[in-house]
């Protein structure tokens, strides 16, 4: 063993968390980090029953602690991802929107692996470049499919018949029952769902079909008192959803570029069946299939999730691997469910920016725990270094969550956090933005129109009404841009890099020895 390394390993038990420094390295916890795509934190029953009943990500809620208040720095998949591995944000780790992320980079899968971590990714990688940092990996080309998906390693590829939330949470415990058991493991579970276009296995898909889904209180806001930026997206459930996504057939002779030019098309207009005979819908009538067409789907791909993450703590229970593994479900970011009438994510809004973070340990969280803790995506990566009692590297941005985790809040715990989104124009005209959340207000700076908007959240968590202008809101807003400014220095983002698309890095393409797209 090298000097370097006896001296890392030495550094790594002397920082092991109370309690597992007596035990030695060997009883360090294992770390299973599941995460969805697209997964709205209010899909989830453990915080809002509204939409969906999951009993397998409330069973790690009420065995473990629920987040209620853990947020992504930049609310988009790639750049998110980004954050989670390095703790850094976006301009530092150098991915802002969707470009690669550079495999030379440290990452918190390398820091773990030289700590002694057996580490494994399976699933969903989405950062533009191999893995690196895993001893294993087998990962999803780009966005990857539903049905039959082809994963790829770094020597070759093959496709899989069946599901692909399935098969992501097959190949993962393939891989869990062929570690080596004298480490722990760090290991990464990343699904595809319920990412767009919402593509639901045949069985729940025909059940959440013939549901009917609650609309949210804001799904008919009519943006008054609101910047341009949301006026002016695209990401409207009314007005944006293409014939893809609410799964409407084309017809057979349409082949090739004819046949996707008709289902990129936005209808005003639908032909269904109802009760054998044909009908078609517009206007309102048209609005409100197109919610449920949506929500349908999207939640069948959610109760898929949470059928898999049954599986994966059954597979724990019966290892007995339960009482030393944390286990930590969340998603990339938020997603709006028809609330303001959207979809997708990208605003600073709390239904997009919060994350559903859910986390059980047996051995070091008690059961039943609740937190109202502000969190970033950034604090994930030292959070899994001081679990595995390794030292967390100056540059990282975050914090780690353990002492939250475990209800022993410091003193000192942010009581803010910034949070800024780079890609405009993009794929829904979403206008870039840069912010502050305190843990009662948001200020939003549209940084391009000279827009802003202001919300209290105790008085308004809706975000309906902008009090930016109000002349009785002028201290609050005075204050929150004091905070906004010293924040964003605070994070090293002194200067407007990325402001011009001309500015931005190229979007990347997949290493894959076969590029595999959704149709």
């Amino acid at each position: 063993m090298t000097h370097s390394r006896r001296d890392f390993l030495r550094t790594a038990a002397l920082a092991l968390p109370q309690g597992l420094a007596a035990a030695g390295q060997a009883e360090r916890p294992n770390i299973l980090f599941i995460m969805s795509d697209d997964h709205a934190a209010h899909a989830i029953s453990a915080y809002s029953d509204r939409l969906i009943r999951t009993p397998n990500l409330d069973k790690l809620g009420q065995e473990g602690v629920r987040c209620d208040r853990v947020y992504c720095t930049n609310s988009i998949c790639t750049p998110s991802r980004a954050a989670i591995m390095t703790g850094q944000y976006s301009h530092i780790n150098g991915v802002p929107v969707f470009n690669a992320f550079d495999p030379a980079r440290p990452n918190v899968a390398k820091y773990l692996q030289a700590a002694g971590y057996h580490t494994l990714m399976i699933g969903k990688w989405h950062l533009g470049s191999n893995p690196t940092g895993f001893d294993d990996w087998e990962v999803l080309p780009g966005q990857g499919v539903y049905h039959n998906p082809i994963f790829y390693t770094a020597t070759e590829e093959k496709e899989y018949p069946g599901y692909v939330t399935d098969i992501t949470t097959d190949l993962m415990l393939q891989r869990l029952e062929k570690r080596p058991k004298d480490k722990p493991f760090f290991a990464m579970l990343h699904h595809k769902a319920p990412h767009r276009p919402w593509d639901p296995s045949e069985r729940l898909g025909a059940i959440w079909r013939k549901r009917q889904i609650a609309e949210p209180p804001t799904l008919w806001d009519d943006y008054a008192t609101r910047t341009d930026a949301v006026k002016e997206c695209r990401q409207k459930v009314f007005d944006d959803m293409t014939r893809r996504d609410l799964k409407l057939v084309a017809p057979g002779n349409l082949q090739g570029k004819e046949r996707n030019a008709w289902l990129q098309h936005k209808p005003d207009s639908v032909e269904i069946e109802v009760d054998g005979r044909k009908k078609t819908l517009t206007g309102m009538e048209l609005k409100k299939w197109k919610y449920q067409r949506y929500m349908q789907d999207y939640l069948a791909c959610c109760a898929s999730i949470d059928e898999n993450i049954g599986r994966v703590l059954e597979w724990l229970d019966k290892n007995k691997l339960r009482e030393n593994t944390m286990v930590i479900y969340t998603s990339d970011q938020g997603f709006f469910l028809g609330d303001h009438g959207l979809y997708d994510k990208r605003f600073m809004y709390e239904e997009s920016d919060r994350m559903p973070f859910l986390v059980r340990w047996p051995r070091g969280i008690k059961p039943g725990t609740t937190t109202s803790a502000l969190g970033i995506n950034c604090d994930f990566a030292p959070t899994f270094l001081e679990l595995a009692g390794a030292p967390v590297p100056a540059d990282m941005q975050g914090r780690s969550l353990l002492p939250v985790l475990q209800g022993k809040k410091p003193k000192d715990w942010r009581t803010s956090f910034y949070y800024r989104y780079y890609h405009d124009p993009g794929d829904h005209n979403t206008a870039a933005h840069y912010g502050v959340r305190t843990e009662t207000h948001k200020l939003i700076y549209f940084w391009r129109r000279d827009q802003w908007e202001c919300f209290d959240l105790v008085k308004d968590p809706q975000e309906l009404r902008n009090i930016y202008a109000d002349p009785a809101e002028q201290a609050t807003v005075k204050k929150l841009k004091e905070e906004l400014y010293r924040l964003k220095k605070e994070a090293k983002d002194t200067e407007d890099r990325f402001a011009d698309s001309k500015d931005w890095p190229k979007e990347s393409s997949y290493v894959s020895p076969k590029k595999q797209q959704n149709p």
